[in-house]
This record gives C-alpha cells, structure tokens and sequence, in this order.
C-alpha cells in the first residue's frame, strides 16, 4: 500500500482536508499535549497507523520552523527561563508535586506567563518542561525594585582613546560593530512612572535578555511554594536541591554555529568573534560578553584579558634574559673552569651518598653547568627587581581599568548585589532560632554561635589535616629522592652503556625530575579529594549567606592549593642544600637518609625544573580537563537521550543536555589563574620564561573559557559585580610575598652573590676576576676523617676530596669551621635582601602614590554624565509640570525655581 503513489495521493489529500481544519483553528500553535499523547497512543489499524504517520509528519513539519524557538507557541512571547522535572511515578512523592502546584500557581500570581510542555513531547519521554515568560508589567515592577539603569539619551561623551597596554595594532581589533554592540547612553534607573523619559522603541526589546533572565530569577528564588513544619518556604535553589524540580536556566539565543532568522543571535557572534581558537590573537568582544553573561561573568575576562596584555611586557624581558644567559653560556668563566679537565678534570668530589656513591670528578656536572648559567646570571637579579615593579603596575592599572570598567558599565553606584546577600536555603532549614533584624525590622533565622563553634572546630582541624597531609607527602617524596638518588648513582656507575648518558642525565637530574613528575602527580590527587571535602565542611559551617559561603570556601582552597602548589618550591628555593653539614658530620632526616646537596652550580637549576614541571604539567592538565570533560558528557547525556529521533528536539531540550556552570564555576576559573599569578610572581627569579608559559596558557585558556561557555553550557543566570572580590586582596597579598621570595631566591638559591663577593674582594687577577672562583668555592676534606660507615669501601690513591661550602682546611687550627669568607658572603647575601627590598618596595609606593586608582579622564566622564542625568530628569520633570499645572504662570514659576535648585545643587555636589 505505502508503494502506489496514486494511493498516497488520495489518502494524503483526505488527511490534509481533516488535519488543516485544526491548523486553522490554531494557526501560531502547535498541537497540544493531551491530543499529541492521543495520536501517540492510538493504534487501531495498519491503514490508521499510516495515517498516523503522515499527521505526525505534517505535524513535525509543521513545527521545524520552531526548531529553535526562543518564544511561546504563539510565537510572541519570548521565553526568559525554563525549569524542568521528571514525574518518575516510583520515585515521586505528593509532596514534590504539591510544591510544584503552589509554587507555579504563586509565580502566576506574580504575573509570569508559564506554557508547559508535556514529557510525551520530550525526546527522553520522562521530563516536563515548564517555559517562562516575564510580560512588559513584571519587568518594569522588577526592574525598579533591582535598581535597573536603562538609557534615557544617546550619549555625546566620545568614546575613549587610552586603552593602557593593548590592542595596539590593527590585526588584533575586531570590528566596531562587533566590539560595540551597541551606543553609549546616558543612563538612569528605571521607573515606571517615568516611562517616556526612557528610550522604548519596543516593549518586547527594550529589557536585553541578561536583564530579564537575572529579574525572573530574582523573583524565582523569592516565591514561595507552601509552609512545612511551620516555616515558610520558598526560592528555586531548595526546590532543586530537593530535586523537586531537576533543572533552572535561562535559553541561549540560538545554535552557536549558525545566524537565526529573522533576530540576532548574540551566541553566534561570539562564538564567531570570541570563542573560537583561531582568534586567538584577538581582543575580545567585552560589551557583548556583558551583555549575554552579565557583569559578573564580563569582568572575569576582562581581568584574564587584562593579566594576559600585562604578562606580555614580562615576557618579552624573561624571554630577553633567557637569550642573554643562552648566548653568555660558553663564555661563562664558572663552566669554563667547571668543564676543563685540567681543572674540573681534576678536582675530585666527596661521595653524593653513603657507602654506595663513589668519589667523582667536577667536570662530570659540565653540562649542568651550563644548563644553569642560563637562568643563573648577571641578568636573574634585573629581572628579580623588574618583577617587583611590573607587579606593583599591574595591580595599579588594574585598578584604573576596573574604575574605568565601572563607568562604562554602568556600575558606578552598584551596590552588592542582593543575591549574594540573600539567605541560603540550607541556613533556614537549619536554624531553630529567630532573631530581629535591626535593619528591616523583621524576623530572621538565626543560629547563635554555639551551635557553630563545633562545626568550626571540624572546618579547622580538616583543613589543618589536610595541608599537613601536603607537608607529609612532600617529606615522602623527599625520602625517594634520597633513597633513590643512591640507586641512580650506583646503576649509572656500573653500567658501562651509560658512562656516556651520564654527562648529561646525571643521577642528581634523574633524582629531580623523577621526584618533581611524582610530586606533580601527588599534588593533583590531593587536590582532587580536597576540592569535595572542601565543599562538603563549608555546607557543613552553615554560612548565612550566599557570599559568606563563598568567601569562606575561598580561603580554604586558596590556603590548601597555596600550600600544595608551592610546598615543593619553597622547599627546593630555601631549605634543600642549606643544612647538609660536611664530610664527616652530616645532618640525617630521621637519623637514616643524608640531607639532599645542592649541585656544584647551586640548587637554582633544579627549581626552575621543578617549577617548570608542575607549572607546565597544571596548565596542560587543566585545559584538558576543561575542554574534554564537558564535551564528552555533553555528547553522552544527548547519546542517551536522543532515543525518540522523530520527535521535535527543542531549544529547551537542546540546552537541557548541555552541562550547567554552577555558581562556583567563576570561583574555580579565578583559582586557577590566582595560582598561576603565584608561579608568575614568586619564584620568577628561577625561571624567566615563567610569564611568557603563562602567556601562551591564558592565550588558549581565553578562548577554552569561551569555546566551553558558549557550546558546551547552559547559559548562567545573568549577575552583577563591580570588580574581582576577594582575590584582589590576594593578589595583592601575592606580590608583597613574591618581593620577599624572589629577593631570597638571588640571596641563598642562586649563585650570584658569592661570585660577586669573589670579585670583588678575593680575586686575585685583575684581567679575569672570576678565574679561580670555582677552586675557591669548594672546601677540602682529608678522606681519613670519613667515619667507617659512610666512606666508600674501595681504597683511592688520593688523600683528600672538595665539598661545596666555606671552611677551614683539616690542617687549619678550627677545622671544618666555617671560614671568614662564609660570614662575608653571608653578610653579603643579607645586605642584598634588604637592599632589594627597600628598593622595590620604595618604588612600589612612589608608583602606588602617582598612578590614581581612578583616571582623570573617566572622574570627569562620571562628573559629566551624573550632570546631564539631572538635567535630563529636571527637563522631563518640567514638562510633566507644565502639563499637570496648565498654563498658571505663578505656580509653573514657583516649580520651575524649585527644579532649578535641584539642578544647582547637584552641580555644586558634582
């Protein structure tokens, strides 16, 4: 039957004089729920299945051109927010439907418009949709009651030419139409009682979709669902977390890789002009990203944006440091000497290690001496001092981007937003007390803070367990180290295949790249398990409000990653090679393992390897991370749900299956890139490529953030903030600590101090006064003085071997006591500390001081646009004046006179 064409001509005609009847009646509609389940259900005959078949088709066809509907089924309405939930029949209870009834019946009560879509429309079959709309009324109700600025004119303020540091050629600007989505107004906040003073072409278009989406959630997370057990309850957020309702969100514009028709898809201009990587170069569309995501979501990029324009002038100098040390590397006179055989050649080594190393030759470290000079040089102290200055500008012009943020987005009178402030669910549902509140005067919950002490008691001692837990497991990977160092140095020496190998991987290296891969792999596992124990104590602290929570959650992975990230290269900078003691009396960790030496080139060499690993290996595993997990559970979530392929895929559905931000999703993405800043700043000294590795990271992380945004999540809920919050404050806190750091790193990791004591003060040849420093730098010890348990067994021709430090010969009156040369260099290295210090500390002030954290230009900007505000409400004021008075001249005199104060007052304010 369904082959003869002449057949299914005649039924098609038949079905189409029926079904368009029911078009017809409904035009702008699709076919309700109940009679879609009816069509589904009914199966009476192969000849009506047929016919089935072909309504369905005409159906489906019929509704293609909503595919990707942002709007009601009268194709009018537009669509602000979506909630969804499963009716699983097993698993559900009266209670969960009961608060979804009073909670819907209440948000109609407000005047939002919901239209649900049936779960047999639902690709999965399960889950209903529940779409809803904020008519011109609630919007304008909402909009004064959040304090809404909405523009009143055009502005003639034009548009700033300075912009510090960036975009200064032509290849890296987007288009004006792009990067400026929309002109500059004179701004003020709405109200409805003032309507015409507002630009309003159309109602439908006046709010953008940020501004409505952020007012309908407002008034979700305030409206209330029923009373249980004598308190009233209310707000989205607890209907989620009873799973009451399985999903909240606002709807993207459109697919992000093709234009809408017929209206503008925001999410495929960014995606064209900001997500994708090969705009990698670009700047991006900041006005745009603000008006999709919101302010809160806007300024985090502008900061990255910003930290990554600064953090190429520091590139640019590492980069030139590192170039000087490479082309100086085989005129260094310390390497020369080192990789002489008539000198290193013949300088024998006291063992690395116990019984089992054996005596060495110097000139056996002569490729490590030169892997040093290259981040050990003339040039480390520069850069250590210009370090100091570039973070002091940074922070500086940071704060005047952000004033001037401030003003182009309409934040200059932002208060907190209210959100942050509002209770948590979780608090109300915990607390038994009530207590007035001295501002609203009404009652609040409230938990005294016995009932907390204990649970603060918990918080702290977890994360004191857990940071000695890091401090353990870096001990641990110091214990293979010295274990293992043993075990290199005893293979390499016996092997006869590797006494070539062992020129450039030397045991030392082996023992510090093993241990640092392993120390990375440990820190990446601790952080794992400390992420969700975090998350789990802070819920348990019962915090008030929303911003409390996160403050409190900040410190404790700030304070744990600080410690996890950095432990190892605090400990490698300052504290390995220093108390080792001298042949004959070495220290012991727990009376077993030798303390670990620094090489003959100082330790230096080995935290640039250790910085190098751990900040490389984070950077890659992270954007990894980010990039496949939300991809990969995004195509698994739509795999399992795309099990009925003849139904209409939605736009709700669409953004249903993609994976949510949440509302820590920026705290993790300003964690990371705060760690980041402390690999930058505090052990830069060590490694001047440092910052452009960074660099080429928040390069690709920009458009990994924005690529992931865009495809891969749902689109948050629009909110405002006025800058970055607490991490400025650690930011600032970071670069105090990184002066000290850095200024220690030079004093007692690099070997810059006690060759610059040698020439000046005991070289002996004036033609080339660092000859002989490498000599004079090691200290000779009669092998006879070795305690039978630590000299190797086999007996030497030689009677005495060099070490590294600064003592006394054995034939001297005090020997192996340190020498005066050690006090000086000592001296030396304390001077340069506090030199340092003040030095750049000074400068940081004296810039601190010159640099305002507001600039000129925008003071007077903000002076111009508060004067023409109240110009242009006295103007509207006195036309509506005129209009209510009518023509009494007296009367419109004395109210004229009255604006006219107001007008010189605001002047004289401003």
């Amino acid at each position: 039957m369904m082959g003869d064409p002449h057949l299914l001509q005649m039924v098609e005609e038949g079905l189409r004089n029926t079904v368009d009847k029911e078009f017809t009646a409904q035009m702008s509609e699709s076919l309700s729920s109940r009679e879609t389940s009816f069509l589904i259900n009914e199966e009476p005959s192969p000849a009506k299945r047929f016919n089935l078949f072909l309504r369905r088709r005409l159906m489906f066809q019929k509704n293609e051109q909503s595919k990707d509907s942002i709007f009601f089924r009268d194709g009018v309405r537009q669509i602000d927010f979506v909630l969804s939930y499963v009716d699983d029949i097993k698993k559900e209870t009266d209670i969960k439907a009961e608060r979804r009834k009073e909670f819907e019946k209440n948000l109609k009560k407000t005047g939002l418009e919901l239209e649900i879509e049936d779960k047999r429309d639902s690709e999965d079959g399960k889950t209903y949709f529940v779409k809803i709309h904020a008519p011109w009324e609630v919007l304008a109700t909402y909009a004064e009651v959040l304090g809404i600025k909405m523009p009143i004119k055009e502005s003639d303020i034009p548009q700033s030419k300075y912009t510090p540091f960036s975009y200064m050629f032509g290849p890296v600007k987007l288009s004006p139409t792009v990067k400026y989505s929309h002109p500059e107004y004179f701004t003020a906040q709405f109200s409805r009682h003032r309507q015409e003073l507002f630009l309003i072409e159309d109602e439908a278009t006046f709010f953008p979709s940020a501004a409505r989406n952020r007012i309908v959630y407002y008034i979700l997370s305030r409206c209330p669902f029923g009373i249980e057990e004598g308190k009233k309850k209310f707000g989205i957020e607890r209907l989620l977390n009873s799973n009451t309702y399985s999903s909240a969100y606002p709807l993207h514009d459109g697919q992000y890789w093709k234009p809408s028709d017929n209206r503008l898809n925001e999410r495929y201009t960014l995606y064209q002009n900001w997500a994708r990587f090969s705009y990698f170069y670009k700047e991006q569309p900041l006005d745009l990203i603000k008006n999709y995501y919101g302010e809160k979501i806007g300024i985090y990029f502008v900061f990255l944006g910003f930290y990554t324009e600064m953090l190429f002038f520091a590139a640019v100098v590492g980069l030139a440091c590192f170039i000087y040390g490479l082309l100086s590397m085989e005129n260094n006179q310390s390497s020369i000497e080192i990789c002489d055989p008539n000198i290193g050649g013949q300088i024998i080594m006291c063992p690395l290690c116990d019984e089992v190393c054996d005596y060495w030759r110097l000139n056996t470290t002569c490729l490590a001496s030169k892997f040093s000079h290259l981040f050990d040089n003339e040039s480390t102290v520069f850069f250590a001092i210009f370090m100091g200055i570039w973070v002091t500008l940074f922070l500086e012009f940071w704060k005047q981007r952000q004033a001037r943020l401030e003003y182009e987005w309409d934040l200059v009178d932002f208060e907190e937003e209210q959100q942050q402030l509002q209770l948590r669910p979780e608090f109300e549902a915990m607390c038994k007390h009530k207590k007035m509140n001295p501002v609203t005067k009404e009652m609040e919950p409230f938990m005294p803070l016995y009932a907390r002490i204990p649970w603060y008691f918990l918080s702290g001692a977890t994360v004191t367990l857990w940071m000695a837990l890091v401090i353990s497991s870096m001990v641990a990977v110091i214990v293979y180290r010295l274990s293992v160092f043993a075990t290199f140095a005893s293979f390499m020496e016996s092997e006869a295949s590797l006494k070539q190998v062992k020129s450039i991987f030397t045991p030392q290296l082996a023992t510090s790249l093993t241990g640092s891969c392993l120390n990375f792999m440990v820190i990446l596992m601790l952080n794992f398990f400390y992420e969700k124990i975090s998350a789990w104590i802070t819920k348990m602290e019962i915090p008030r409000t929303h911003q409390e929570y996160e403050s409190s959650l900040t410190l404790k992975m700030f304070l744990f990653q600080f410690v996890n990230f950095y432990s190892s290269c605090f400990y490698v900078a300052f504290f390995k090679g220093k108390f080792v003691g001298y042949p004959g009396k070495y220290t012991y960790l727990f009376n077993v393992w030798r303390s670990e030496e620094c090489d003959p080139g100082g330790c230096l060499i080995e935290l640039t390897a250790q910085l190098t690993i751990i900040m490389i290996g984070r950077q890659v595993f992270g954007n990894i991370n980010e990039a496949i997990y939300p991809l990969v559970f995004n195509w698994w979530r739509r795999r399992r749900s795309r099990s009925n392929s003849e139904k209409l895929y939605s736009r709700w559905e669409q953004d249903h299956d993609l994976e949510t931000f949440g509302s820590l999703g920026l705290f993790y993405e300003y964690l990371e890139t705060v760690i980041q800043f402390g690999f930058v700043t505090l052990f830069v000294a060590s490694f001047p490529l440092a910052p452009l590795l960074a660099l080429i990271n928040n390069l690709v992380e920009i458009r990994v953030d924005a690529w992931k945004l865009t495809t891969q999540y749902r689109r948050p809920v629009a909110a405002k903030a006025h800058s970055i919050g607490v991490w400025q404050d650690i930011l600032f806190a970071m670069a105090v600590l990184s002066v000290a750091t850095n200024a220690f790193i030079v004093a007692f990791t690099s070997d810059i101090i006690p060759r610059l004591v040698y020439f000046y003060a005991y070289s002996q040849n004036s033609n080339q006064p660092l000859s002989g420093y490498v000599n004079n730098s090691l200290s000779i010890f009669l092998i006879a003085d070795f305690p039978n348990r630590t000299v190797p067994s086999e007996k030497r021709d030689f009677t005495t071997c060099r070490y590294r430090d600064y003592r006394n010969p054995p034939d001297h009156e005090y020997k192996y006591a340190h020498n005066m040369q050690f006090w000086h260099v000592l001296a030396a290295k304390m001077t340069f500390i506090i030199v340092m210090e003040h030095i750049v500390f000074l400068v940081k002030f004296l810039l601190a001081w010159m640099i305002p954290d507001v600039p000129k230009d925008v003071v007077e900007r903000i002076k111009r646009e508060k004067l023409m505000t109240v110009k242009i409400l006295h103007d509207f004021e006195l036309k509506k004046l005129k209009e209510n008075l009518g023509l009494n001249p007296d009367e419109f005199a004395k109210h004229v006179m009255i604006e006219e104060n107001k007008v010189n007052l605001a002047k004289s304010t401003i």
